[in-house]
């Protein structure tokens, strides 16, 4: 992974779903900013060994991971996956704070998007749906072009 720098943020209590090729640096990239970081992914094994490269922690279950958590990521494979790392049975929904935000990486559909910001609107929570472009190597290098889309609170400083 390529060294950065990041500016001057206060460390977060984050959620990072999914570590596939575009999830794994991802959430590498959070966890070398400076933030606690705790990953969930269906293969137990591959969250035990990103833990082992970046520090922070795994959990057996997205709602677990998501429990107070300030934001909770998401980067997985298609509509169902996120559904299932949602609202499904020990989903992130479960799992999270009122307040906190929940990102989507995941190339999904628009239906999808709007059927999560529904359901995490009725649990008082926030919903940015965060496509990304850039590929793994623009994951791995922190280049990524992140297209968000989402209720203006979700946005707002101090949010969370």
């Amino acid at each position: 992974m390529a060294t950065r720098s990041y500016e001057s943020i206060p460390a977060r209590d984050i959620a990072f779903l999914g570590l596939g090729v575009m999830g794994d640096p991802m959430a590498a990239h959070l966890a070398a900013a400076g933030h606690r970081v705790t990953v969930y992914n269906r293969t137990a094994a591959k969250a035990g060994d990103w833990v082992a490269r970046n520090g922070g922690r795994s959990a057996p279950t997205p709602a677990e991971a998501a429990r107070d958590a300030d934001f909770v990521f998401a980067c997985v494979g298609n509509d169902d996956d996120l559904r299932s790392v949602t609202i499904g049975a020990g989903g992130a929904f479960a799992g999270m704070k009122q307040g906190s935000v929940f990102v989507d990486h995941t190339t999904a559909s628009a239906a999808v998007a709007r059927e999560l910001a529904s359901a995490a609107a009725a649990k008082g929570l926030g919903f940015v749906d965060a496509p990304v472009s850039g590929g793994n190597l623009g994951a791995i290098n922190g280049a990524l072009t992140v297209m968000c889309g989402g209720e203006p609170a979700a946005y707002a400083p101090g949010s969370t």
